[in-house]
């Protein structure tokens, strides 16, 4: 399958249409919920799938890119799935004819995961776009409700050079009668989706408009929203801006429930709590304290920073990083290195990854304490010896770093048990 990542990038709904069409379109077999977005997209996913499994339901969840193995993507009540299953769901893929066009990885990886949840089967599977939305491969489901988590500038070469342009390819998602739940801000931004569901005569429902937030201390907060008010909720991700991404989730959960789905306000309460996103603002190891974030854009890197200001109160930071070729590399290092006490520059194995030497260029313009270590294990054990007792590690900059990462980790933790 990896080999297929020499098609590249391909938006389009022709060859997905037609690999689901000869598979008896099998994303009509469950109900569905759509996340498109720049940010927080993962998140509120994960928020959905874990609290409509603690309803009761049975729950797929697609999501992208995994971190250290495949079958992180497709998962049913926190499942990932199962390697034989990974193999049946390809076969499956591949024995119908291939279109006028080879399918691309993401395409056959979400037409492999919509296969799987059909043939389970699951009652609802919450599905995250890769990239943009209108013509991303996952835009052939009819969902419940849509959701645009944020907009800013990203993927310029595919989705368009302005906030208005990605807006109207995150906007693509949205179906004709269906209700959109949205964080998103700028007004050029809003103008656009809006322009679109009223085309298409969606309502939407926007955070701080139509539902909202009163935070509170220990990133407690209180749910203001479309039907329901619920007061004193925490959730276990990490981070101010998690706060934001629940209340996206409540009120798409809201939109549910009035479609005859039954959630409880324990299973809200619980499902916030017991929900996980491995790689965002996750601290893996206390001694020494290691932090873990993809942190991959400029809107990223800012929530990252928000978090490091308050780590460094207690720790001197060593700062891992490797961004790939598509990102706003000068403004995420701006933005971390000045926090930081030591900088490593890393490369992560894929192809789309910056060379460290082009970092360096800009990381030495900030810090004078800035190494390059090529390789992300070799830089992360590094990291690890020289860290003091008192220091901590952040590993950021891409999912790709934190992928590997969090392989060199888990292998020590296990040599470390045996």
């Amino acid at each position: 399958m990896y080999g297929l990542r020499r098609f590249g990038i391909k938006l389009g709904l022709d060859t997905i249409q037609h690999i689901l069409g000869s598979l008896d379109n099998p994303q009509t077999a469950f109900r569905s919920i759509h996340i498109a977005g720049t940010n927080g997209k993962g998140s509120i996913a994960s928020y959905l799938a874990t609290i409509l499994n603690k309803a009761g339901y049975n729950v797929g969840l697609y999501t992208s890119p995994h971190l250290v193995r495949f079958n992180e993507r497709i998962r049913i009540n926190g499942r990932p799935i199962a390697d034989k299953d990974v193999v049946k769901s390809f076969e499956a893929v591949q024995s119908v004819g291939k279109g006028t066009r080879e399918p691309t990885f993401f395409e056959y990886t979400t037409a492999m995961a919509l296969y799987y949840f059909g043939q389970h089967p699951v009652d609802w599977a919450v599905i995250e776009t890769g990239m943009g939305g209108r013509l991303d491969a996952t835009n052939m489901i009819s969902p419940v409700v849509s959701i645009i988590s944020n907009v800013s500038l990203e993927h310029k070469d595919y989705l368009g050079n302005t906030l208005a342009e990605i807006a109207y390819e995150k906007g693509g998602i949205i179906k004709p009668n269906t209700p959109t739940v949205t964080g998103v801000k700028q007004k050029a931004a809003v103008e656009v989706i809006t322009t679109i569901a009223k085309q298409r005569s969606a309502p939407v429902y926007r955070s701080g408009t139509d539902f909202r937030v009163r935070r509170q201390p220990n990133l407690h907060f209180a749910y203001y929203g479309l039907d329901h008010s619920w007061r004193d909720l925490t959730t276990a991700l990490p981070g101010r801006h998690q706060i934001d991404n629940a209340a996206i989730a409540l009120a798409a959960c809201e939109i549910a429930m009035r479609q005859s789905t039954h959630v409880s306000e324990n299973n809200i309460r619980d499902g916030l709590l017991q929900t996980r996103w491995p790689g965002r603002l996750e601290v893996v190891s206390q001694k020494p304290y290691i932090l873990l974030d993809g942190a991959h854009n400029f809107m990223a890197a800012r929530k990252l920073a928000d978090y490091l200001v308050e780590l460094r109160k207690k720790h001197p930071i060593i700062l891992v990083i490797g961004i790939l070729d598509d990102k706003p590399y000068r403004a995420i290092l701006h933005t971390l290195l000045p926090l930081c006490d030591h900088v490593i520059l890393t490369r992560p194995r894929i192809d789309r990854a910056l060379a460290p030497e082009v970092l360096h260029t800009v990381a030495q313009s900030i810090t004078s304490s800035v190494e390059i270590i090529p390789h992300v294990h070799q830089a992360v054990q590094s990291a690890m010896r020289r860290a003091k007792p008192n220091e901590a590690i952040c590993i950021a900059g891409s999912l790709y770093v934190v992928g590997e990462a969090k392989e060199v980790l888990e292998k020590q933790t296990s040599d470390n048990c045996q």
